[in-house]
């Protein structure tokens, strides 16, 4: 069956998807979609609040997950280990055709470990990412699911390519493209929509930068929060900063509110939202992984406040620039926002790396191909 005949609603055996923070939810949400019923959805708590993970959920229109206890809040080894015990018990209790996980996060692992401590066939959804920065977590993370995963779906060569690199067997590997092409696509705002929005923040289009900044690099020293801070309020342009729960108690706890002073601090904004303000930044400042994506696809150029990236497409296609905070992030982003208009017209007329949109409705197939092959071996 090719990928233009694939039903919607894909009827399959069980296919458990295996998340735990806001990214993964947003990123497999069309994956879950395409598998309809057959989709089992498991959230380990590692992100879980009513505010953000709730309202994520309704958004992407998603079912209500089976929600596991006490993981939150733990250290990276206590995750893991929670998790894994609970998705050991869930999958031993009722076993799935196959479980599929997302990226690189501590429930990426978790899952990927429960699949193959019970043999259960396992799909890696953006497989092959390498930053090549060993002090990251989530290197590790990706890594070591990349060689147990029975199918791992690359969202483009670059990541085809590291694997190749470390020898991972080509039949395990499948191009796909990245699913946050549809749902950048299926998630933005329609535009008087997003002529509200500005309004509702005093904001015109292509008149200010948003950012957002959570990563442990950058939260977890007073000296490396009020680097990026210091260097966003120095901009001269207005700043929105939708404020991370995790960034708004390192600053308190550090003592940097005088910091935010320069900035349009407001709660942490629902997806839909996020992209309607993305859409029309002159600039975006971020250290999210996700938003090197989304980046590509609504066209905005993006600085990225990290020492190392795993996603080396935007910057190769000219979206984004890795920066140091403090006093380089000030330097690249005024010289960018110097060049606004003809920044963004290059940008509009240049394709997202990460493919056509139809990545979701390939991982599905695959899957349940995986899946119903594994059944029959069984039975």
């Amino acid at each position: 069956m090719s990928v233009h005949t694939l039903p919607r609603r894909i009827a399959s055996p069980q296919i458990a998807v295996v998340l735990g923070t806001r990214p993964e939810l947003v990123k497999l949400a069309p994956l879950i979609h395409e598998l309809g019923p057959a989709a089992r959805l498991l959230h380990t708590g590692q992100h879980w609040d009513e505010a953000m993970s709730g309202r994520f959920l309704r958004e992407l229109d998603l079912p209500e997950p089976e929600l596991l206890t006490g993981v939150g809040g733990r250290p990276r080894a206590g995750q893991i280990a929670a998790s894994l015990d609970q998705l050991d018990a869930a999958f031993t209790a009722e076993r799935p055709g196959a479980v599929v996980v997302q990226g690189d996060t501590n429930a990426t692992l978790a899952g990927a470990l429960a699949a193959n401590a019970r043999g259960i066939p396992l799909v890696h959804v953006e497989a092959g990412l390498r930053s090549h920065d060993r002090a990251m977590p989530e290197e590790h993370n990706r890594v070591m699911v990349d060689h147990i995963a029975d199918l791992l779906c690359a969202a483009t060569e670059d990541n085809l390519a590291n694997l190749s690199a470390e020898a991972v067997p080509a039949e395990r590997v499948a191009l796909t493209g990245n699913t946050v092409v549809e749902v950048v696509r299926a998630g933005l705002p329609r535009a008087a929509e997003r002529v509200a929005l500005l309004d509702r923040y005093g904001l015109r289009p292509d008149g200010y930068v948003l950012a957002t900044v959570h990563r442990p690099e950058n939260t977890d020293t007073a000296e490396a929060l009020g680097a990026v801070l210091a260097g966003l309020g120095g901009l001269g342009h207005p700043v929105l900063f939708p404020m991370h729960p995790r960034t708004r108690a390192a600053v308190e706890r550090f003592g940097l509110t005088h910091l935010l002073a320069g900035l349009q601090v407001i709660e942490p904004v629902g997806y839909a939202e996020f992209l309607g303000l993305a859409r029309h930044a002159a600039l975006l400042v971020s250290d999210s992984g996700g938003v090197q994506e989304e980046c590509t696809v609504l066209g905005r150029p993006l600085l990225v406040v990290r020492r190392s990236t795993e996603r080396p497409e935007a910057v190769a296609a000219g979206f984004a620039a890795l920066v140091e905070p403090g006093e380089q992030l000030a330097t690249m982003a005024a010289a960018w926002l110097a060049d606004t208009r003809s920044r963004l017209a290059r940008l509009a007329a240049t394709p997202s790396p990460y493919g056509d949109g139809s990545a979701s409705a390939r991982i599905a197939q695959l899957t349940v191909e995986l899946a119903s092959a594994e059944l029959h071996r069984a039975a």
